[in-house]
C-alpha cells in the first residue's frame, strides 16, 4: 500500500536498509532541512511535559503562513490520521465518488467506516489517466453525498486546476481534497484550494509537511476546513495526536525560505533528465508529472521488475499492485537527484 518498506527490500536485496537507493518513497532527496535539526535540538527539553493539546502556537504559525485563521487548521499526526476523520465524515454521505487510481489509505479510511463508495477513473484520452473524469456525474444539488480526490493526482502527477473543481464544490454536500503534493508545484503554478474554504464550508483540505521536508519518519500534516468540523474531530480523536517535536520542527520548516528555494532548484531540472531518460528507453511510457513522481507504464510486469532492480542494483521502485486499475502495467518512482535518477536509468536502461 505505501512505498519506502526498506526492510522488505533489504531483504530481496540481501543488503542492509541503507543500502538501498528508494525511488519508491516520494520525499525530497535533500534530506532534514538544517533548520528541522536545529528546532528538534531545541526541542528536547520539552518532551518532559505534555503538548498544548490545542497546538495553538503550530496553528497561529500555520496560519499566518497560509493567511488564514488559526481557527481554521487542526494539526495532525501525518495526513493519514486527518484522511482517516475525512473517511469517517465522508462515510456518513449517502455515497463518496472515489477519483481513481486512489491511494489506498482512502480505501482504507473510508472502509473503516463502511463509506458507499463509487469509484470514478481518469479519462483515458487523450492521454492516460487525465481530465475528464469517466462515470462523476454532478449529482443534484443538495443531494448527501461526498467526493475525494487529491491534487496534485497520486499517482499520475496530473494537476487539475481550481476552475475544474469548483463546480464540484456547488454539486457535493462534502468535498475532501488531499493537497499532499502541491508544495512540489511551483508557486505559480499552484491550484490550491485554500482560499476557498471560507467561501465553501463543505470544502476539507488535508496538507502534508513530511514530502517536501523530508520527514516522514516525523509524522506531520494537517486539515484545513471550517472550525466547527475540525472541532469535532479533536473531541473524537486520541489527545496529543502531534509530539512536541514534530510540532516545533513544523513552526520552522515552513520559514525556511532557504530550503524552500533549493528544493524547487533541483525538482524541475531532475524531473525532466529522468522524465527524457525513461521516454529513451524501449517498452517504458512515463507520464508527465507535476509532482515529485512519475507513474511509468511498463512493457515488464512491474513486480518482477521491482525484484530484478533489487537483487541486482539493489534499488527500490514502487510496483502499481495497490492501484487495481494499474496493477503490473504500471511502476512509479520518485524523483531524486540526478545522479542517484542517472543511477536508474542505466539500470533500467541495462534490463530492458
Amino acid at each position: 500500500m505505501h512505498g519506502g518498506n526498506l526492510v522488505w527490500a533489504a531483504q530481496i536485496a540481501g543488503c542492509p536498509a541503507s543500502a538501498i537507493l528508494d525511488f519508491s518513497a516520494s520525499i525530497n532527496p535533500l534530506g532534514l532541512p538544517t533548520s528541522a535539526v536545529r528546532a528538534i535540538q531545541a526541542g528536547i527539553p520539552d518532551l518532559v511535559a505534555y503538548p498544548d493539546p490545542t497546538y495553538a502556537q503550530l496553528r497561529r504559525a500555520l496560519g499566518a503562513w497560509h493567511d488564514i485563521s488559526p481557527d481554521w487548521i487542526l494539526p495532525g499526526n501525518g495526513a493519514a490520521e486527518l484522511l482517516t476523520w475525512a473517511g469517517w465524515e465522508l462515510a456518513q454521505q449517502e455515497i463518496t465518488y472515489l477519483l481513481t487510481p486512489a491511494f489506498g489509505d482512502y480505501r482504507r479510511a473510508l472502509g473503516a467506516f463502511k463509506a458507499q463508495v463509487r469509484e470514478c477513473l481518469l479519462g483515458t484520452s487523450p492521454d492516460k489517466f487525465c481530465p475528464p473524469i469517466e462515470g462523476l456525474s454532478l449529482p443534484a444539488v443538495g443531494a448527501k453525498t461526498g467526493l475525494l480526490l487529491n491534487n496534485p493526482h497520486n499517482p499520475t502527477g496530473k494537476l487539475f486546476t481550481i476552475k475544474e473543481i469548483l463546480p464540484y464544490l456547488e454539486q457535493f454536500n462534502l468535498v475532501v481534497v488531499d493537497e499532499a503534493f502541491m508544495d512540489f508545484v511551483p508557486l505559480s503554478q499552484q491550484q490550491s484550494l485554500i482560499p476557498f474554504v471560507a467561501q465553501y464550508p463543505n470544502l476539507v483540505i488535508v496538507r502534508s509537511l513530511t514530502k517536501f521536508y523530508s520527514l516522514p519518519g516525523l509524522r506531520l500534516g494537517y486539515a484545513i476546513s471550517h472550525p466547527s468540523r475540525l472541532q469535532k474531530w479533536q473531541e473524537l480523536r486520541d489527545p496529543w495526536a502531534v509530539n512536541s517535536l514534530a510540532a516545533q520542527v513544523a513552526e520552522a520548516v515552513i520559514h525556511d525560505q532557504k530550503w524552500e528555494q533549493q528544493t524547487r532548484n533541483w525538482l524541475l531540472p531532475a524531473r525532466e533528465q529522468l522524465y527524457q531518460g525513461l521516454q529513451k528507453i524501449k517498452g517504458l511510457h512515463p507520464l508527465a508529472s507535476h509532482a515529485n513522481f512519475l507513474l511509468v507504464g511498463t512493457s515488464k510486469t512491474s513486480s518482477q521488475l521491482q525484484y530484478q532492480l533489487l537483487e541486482e542494483q539493489q534499488i527500490l521502485i514502487r510496483d502499481c499492485l495497490s492501484f487495481p486499475e494499474l496493477g503490473e502495467n504500471y511502476f512509479r518512482v520518485a524523483v531524486r537527484t540526478q545522479t542517484d535518477n542517472q543511477h536508474l536509468l542505466q539500470a533500467l536502461a541495462s534490463i530492458f
